[in-house]
């Protein structure tokens, strides 16, 4: 696996790593990343969050709220910044959230020309009974297939959470014939196979790098090419060799790195292809860096 020269940072009693980027490594694109969780909320802070993915060969991100509030400030990122993109949906934890003001307010943001996903919504069962106001699995179900409904009205692609909800999402997903993405895909080597079976698409996070997710590694090694994103989800799921550390886009050479370490080619080669599918399923062209 890759390593790095690795600096401490002293939070409390515990001492998280401090990140920094992979080996220069360029195009890169980060499919899934929470810009406003990151620190960046105005046009100043996304510039400097953005000039240091830049520096990092990242040339574009695609930036994600978990409830309204924060989905408008990613559409207000994607308007402001010629490397941003955004999605829109409710996160499902927060589906009950979901009432007809949301809905016709998410309506309005799908439809514009920088929102180019419908996510991250889903289904999360781990949440459930563990925290008070998460929402129970028949209101995340009937938030999800309202998402599936908008993602096919705007012809935009599904963005998906799933959090130890792998047989009710794959149950609730059958028969949907738009595209989709399994963000910060996590699950077994044998639900990777049947979502790649119907054509999903496969996105890779920090995780992908723990040594203990082989099953990861062996999902990028088995999916078609073009069947793969790579993403960051910062400011969350840093990667090795940097894990527990602040997340943001700059780091994502990390997961790209280690994704073409399993397919058994070059990082040069990796990162081209992920930035073509995220091309290609966004709708985009990406700038260079």
């Amino acid at each position: 696996m890759i390593s790095a020269g690795l600096h401490w940072v002293v939070m409390g009693k515990k001492k998280r790593p401090v990140a920094s980027p992979a080996p220069y490594v360029a195009p890169l694109f980060d499919a899934h990343t929470h810009l406003a969780s990151c620190g960046a909320r105005d046009e100043a802070e996304i510039a400097e969050l953005m000039d240091r993915a830049v520096a990092a060969g990242v040339a574009g991100v695609c930036t994600i709220g978990d409830g309204l509030p924060e989905t408008e400030l990613a559409v207000a990122a994607a308007r402001s910044h010629p490397r941003v993109w955004a999605a829109a949906a409710i996160h499902p934890t927060r589906a009950a959230e979901l009432d007809d003001a949301a809905r016709t307010r998410l309506a309005e943001l799908a439809a514009e020309e920088r929102v180019v996903a419908i996510g991250e919504t889903g289904l999360d069962e781990y949440w459930i009974g563990k925290m008070d106001d998460c929402a129970p699995l028949d209101v995340q179900i009937e938030a999800l297939h309202w998402h599936m409904e908008l993602a096919q009205s705007v012809n935009k692609p599904l963005m998906i959470h799933n959090r130890e909800a792998d047989d009710n999402l794959m149950r609730e997903l059958d028969g949907f014939d738009g595209t989709v993405i399994l963000h910060c895909f996590s699950s077994p080597i044998e639900v990777a196979r049947g979502a790649l079976e119907r054509g999903y698409v496969l996105s890779f996070t920090g995780n992908v790098t723990f040594k203990r997710n082989s099953d990861l590694r062996l999902a990028v090694a088995e999916a078609p090419a073009e069947q793969l994103l790579v993403e960051t989800d910062a400011p969350y799921m840093t990667a090795e060799p940097y894990r527990g550390a602040r997340n943001e886009p700059a780091f994502v050479g990390w997961q790209a790195r280690c994704m073409a370490e399993a397919r058994g080619v070059s990082a040069e080669e990796m990162a081209a292809q992920l930035t073509a599918n995220a091309e290609r399923i966004y709708g985009i062209e990406v700038p260079a860096p």
